[in-house]
């Protein structure tokens, strides 16, 4: 297995497996390195996972453009004349926008972001490629991904470490909807839309629970499964843009097509989140420092 890296990426991601792998450190606006390295590695498949402009402290429009369409349009080329088999391009549920329903893959994208209209128009230059390659191209729109190693600025790890010293962070409002799905479970959706020959050149699939939890639901669920007494204190955190009621995928094509369907719930995906932290005591403590 090769990782392809930027030069500044975040060690610790890839601490654990770092022996396992081997590494190349490059940048995707480089592409006659990236054919040069496709070249020489031969891969089979590419996992497309780099992006920018999904947290709060990317607001870079230039930076967004250059990794979320240039970097896939580069790496989309160098795969072609590479002989690639498949390529796994990495969506976003914001490419849809507000929506006060679950929106399917073929239904009118309407981004409410720079980020969200970046990924989509990523996504529909894969389609259009997809359509006259001989590469297999899918994209994968993810919804709200959780589990080990995800960014300590996000909800989920903040509520655990908040919870594993017996307190809850500061919250929104209790009604906010968010898809969550288990990086378990994405990683099988990443596998299979990899290794399924005869889908549609260009396929685009929803990956996502099909269920919606509120932020009250999940907080209700972190003080039971982490004995937190503490009462929530709901608005003492500000709303942020893209925040709101509904927020939930689709999932049918997907399991019609490669058969997968999210096998965690919120509830015991979050008690294995919990039980790495717990396994992990290093991460917890980086986790800590990370969050002040």
């Amino acid at each position: 297995m090769h990782l392809l890296l930027r030069e500044r990426h975040h060690q610790w991601r890839v601490q654990e497996i770092r022996d396992d792998v081997t590494v190349h450190e490059s940048d995707l606006s480089d592409l006659t390195g990236l054919d040069a390295l496709i070249a020489a590695v031969r891969p089979e498949w590419i996992f497309h996972l780099a992006a920018n402009g999904a947290y709060p402290d990317q607001q870079d429009l230039d930076q967004m453009i250059a990794t979320n369409v240039q970097g896939t349009a580069n790496l989309v080329r160098a795969a072609e004349r590479g002989g690639v088999e498949a390529l796994v391009n990495s969506g976003s549920s914001s490419e849809y926008g507000y929506k006060d329903h679950a929106p399917s893959e073929d239904e009118w994208l309407d981004p409410n972001s720079n980020y969200g209209a970046t990924k989509a128009a990523a996504t529909l230059l894969c389609r259009f490629t997809a359509q006259r390659s001989v590469v297999r191209i899918i994209t994968l729109r993810l919804y709200s991904a959780y589990g080990p190693y995800e960014d300590p600025s996000r909800l989920v790890p903040t509520l655990i470490v908040n919870g594993l010293a017996g307190h809850l962070p500061p919250l929104v409002n209790p009604n906010i909807a968010r898809d969550y799905v288990h990086v378990n479970d994405i990683c099988d959706a990443y596998l299979l839309a990899a290794a399924t020959p005869g889908t549609e050149p260009g396929a685009v699939f929803n990956v996502g629970t099909g269920v919606q939890t509120t932020l009250a639901e999940i907080v209700a669920i972190a003080r039971r499964l982490l004995s937190i007494r503490e009462e929530p204190q709901w608005g003492t955190m500000p709303e942020r843009s893209w925040d709101t009621n509904v927020w939930v995928s689709n999932p049918a094509r997907i399991k019609a097509e490669l058969g997968w369907s999210a096998k965690q719930d919120i509830e015991s995906g979050l008690r294995k989140t919990i039980e790495w932290f717990n396994w992990h005591p290093e991460q917890l403590d980086r986790y800590r420092e990370a969050m002040g």
